[in-house]
């Protein structure tokens, strides 16, 4: 192991329901005097809200895990997805997968100590990267079909709630995802998106117009056609973002 130190410590999660696989890896980050800590959660739910709550620099992520994979936890993390994430799993077959995904490297048990270190090595300069010059989120992962589709954020016409899930919706396609619409809104850029419903947010550079229905309410048309309810209660914002002053 190197024994340079970086003047940044770093602080890492284990995610894997094998406890033994746990301890292998908790064992060699512990001996790197770059980790300041190295926690660890046995499932994929209780990853993301450690993930949530102490916001890690690097994760060490296992794949298949019970009611929660890796790539569940991607997708629920969503925007708030750690600088590095390096995968870990005895199947090679999910390789493609996690690179599309967002990983930064993908160890395939069992791997020796060299191959450790690279990849930690690999982490720790994308976390440095990270801290300097801080990312700008263009897309949004969704788990789909047993696949990971990228929905760049730019295209999405409009966002509507569905119970545990928000659709995205893109052109003639709609993409769930895992996400609550309030979590989505804190991560989206508002002078992007505007909410018009509590169950409905827009994109506004895709409002074509503005109309009147009846009993005062109004409604905002795309320029895809489509056509949304906006709530009395949004009605001052969308307007504020738009530019637009009642008369």
């Amino acid at each position: 192991m190197r024994t340079e130190t970086r003047n940044t410590k770093l602080r890492a999660l284990v995610v894997d329901d094998e406890p033994l696989a746990r301890s292998n890896l908790l064992v060699l980050l512990r001996k790197d005097a770059d980790i300041e800590s190295a926690g660890e959660c046995e499932s994929g739910v209780e990853a993301v809200r450690e993930i949530r709550r102490t916001k890690p620099d690097l994760v060490f992520l296992d794949v298949e895990m019970p009611e929660c994979d890796g790539f569940d936890v991607l997708e629920l993390l969503g925007n708030n997805l750690p600088p590095a994430v390096v995968f870990v799993t005895a199947y090679d077959q999910y390789a493609l997968r996690a690179f599309d995904a967002g990983a930064l490297d993908y160890l395939l048990k069992p791997f020796d100590n060299t191959r450790f270190e690279l990849a930690l090595e690999r982490a720790k300069g994308r976390v440095e990267a990270a801290k300097s010059a801080p990312r700008k989120i263009e897309r949004i992962a969704v788990k789909s079909a047993g696949q990971v589709v990228f929905v760049k954020i730019a295209e999405i016409d409009w966002i509507e709630a569905a119970d545990y899930y928000v659709a995205l919706h893109v052109g003639g396609k709609a993409h769930l995802l895992r996400r609550s619409m309030a979590e989505l809104e804190a991560e989206l850029e508002p002078s992007v998106f505007c909410r018009i419903h509590r169950s409905t947010m827009v994109n506004l550079d895709r409002v074509r117009a503005l109309e009147s229905g009846e009993e005062d309410e109004t409604i905002v048309i795309l320029d895809g056609g489509a056509r949304l309810r906006m709530s009395r209660r949004y009605r001052k914002v969308l307007q504020e973002r738009l530019g637009v002053r009642e008369r």
